[in-house]
């Protein structure tokens, strides 16, 4: 659903992507992140009929990629939301969002994410490419990404951890959402 509107047209999504942890290889080399689902949100932003932005997220996300810290190169990744998690802080607007004018759920349970290519742009940022699959259909997509703070956690679990953001703007009709 990434930038579906309910109603009018949409004009952006913000995707913001929250922290990976526990390396499951030795971190010598490019290491294995999973997605930590107690500190990972991806939220997005769209325009409600043209009066106000409606803020949204999905709830359910699992997924890995490939670092390498020493580079700071990102080699490979892949992310999943279940589509049926879509937030608005609205119980009709999300029922619509899950039915089929947007996201159809039921046909459609998952919307992925994998990553194809990084580009360094700066110490800490860059752009990745990867295929967003939603209803089906795939698209390539460039998000600005940052690198917000690599380092062992300080409570809890104490692994090696890593901070992301990330942002694009998309068009849900290019994905065959025309509702509104």
């Amino acid at each position: 659903m990434i930038n579906g509107n309910p109603i009018g047209k949409a004009a952006c999504c913000a995707l913001v992507l929250g922290t990976f942890a526990m390396p499951t290889t030795a971190f010598a080399e490019p290491a294995t992140f999973e997605v930590d689902s107690d500190h990972f949100s991806m939220s997005f932003e769209i325009m409600h009929i043209g009066f106000a932005p409606v803020i949204g997220m999905f709830r359910d996300v699992e997924g890995q990629f490939v670092y390498d810290d020493a580079t700071g190169e990102l080699e490979s990744g892949t992310l999943v939301f279940e589509s049926r998690s879509v937030f608005t802080n609205h119980k009709k607007r999300d029922e619509h969002l899950r039915g089929s004018d947007f996201l159809h759920s039921s046909k459609y349970p998952e919307i992925t994410f994998n990553l194809t290519g990084f580009e360094a742009t700066g110490e800490k940022t860059g752009k990745v490419t990867g295929d967003l699959t939603m209803l089906g259909q795939s698209n390539p997509v460039i998000l600005d990404v940052t690198l917000n703070k690599s380092a062992d956690y300080p409570i809890g679990h104490e692994d090696f951890t890593l901070g992301i953001s990330a942002e694009t703007t998309l068009r849900r009709s290019d994905w065959g959402m025309t509702y509104g």
